[in-house]
C-alpha cells in the first residue's frame, strides 16, 4: 500500500506571544510604579519584562513548534529558531503522558529518538497533545512503525 504523508505543522497558540509581551509591559511598569526611589524595584521590572518580551518574541519569530512530512519530525532547537529534522527511523517512541508538577500539567506530547527527548505541551501544539500524537502514528511509514509508539495514560 503506498502512503503519502500531507506536511503539517503545529504552532504556538496566537495569543500566548500577546500575553507574553502585555505581562512584559506590565511587569516594566509595575516595577517603575512602586519604585519609590529605589533603584532595586525599577531594575528588577526590566529584567523581568525583558525576559518576558523575549520570551514574546522568540514566539512571533519562530511559532511552529512541531512540523511532520512523509521524511520524519522537525522539532525546535535552542531557544531561538534552530530546527532539528528527526528521520523516521531514529524516533523510537511518541506517546502521550499526563503529569503534574514541576511546573507541567495536563497531557504532554513526549517524541523519544533514544538520544533525545522533546516535549511538547497543549500550548506548544494549539490543540489536544492526544490529536498530534494520532497524526503523527498516521504519518509515519508502515515500515518505519515499530514498536514503541505507545499511548501512554
Amino acid at each position: 500500500m503506498t502512503f503519502e504523508t500531507v506536511a503539517r505543522q503545529w504552532r504556538v497558540r496566537a495569543a500566548l506571544p500577546i500575553l507574553k509581551l502585555a505581562g512584559a509591559v506590565g511587569v516594566l511598569a509595575l516595577g517603575l510604579l512602586l519604585a519609590d526611589g529605589d533603584l532595586l524595584r525599577p531594575a528588577l521590572g526590566v529584567l523581568a519584562g525583558a525576559a518576558l518580551a523575549a520570551w514574546g518574541v522568540r514566539d512571533l519569530v519562530a511559532p511552529v513548534r512541531l512540523a511532520v512530512d512523509a521524511d520524519g519530525v522537525t522539532v525546535p532547537t535552542g531557544w531561538w529558531t534552530g530546527r532539528r529534522h528527526l528521520p523516521w527511523s531514529t524516533i523510537e517512541t511518541i506517546e502521550v503522558n499526563r503529569r503534574a508538577g514541576r511546573g507541567v500539567s495536563g497531557p504532554v506530547l513526549e517524541i523519544d529518538t533514544g538520544g533525545s527527548l522533546h516535549l511538547f505541551t497543549r500550548q506548544d501544539l494549539d490543540t489536544d497533545p492526544d490529536e498530534v500524537a494520532d497524526a503523527l502514528r498516521a504519518a509515519r511509514p508502515t515500515d518505519q512503525s515499530g514498536g514503541g509508539l505507545s499511548r501512554a495514560g
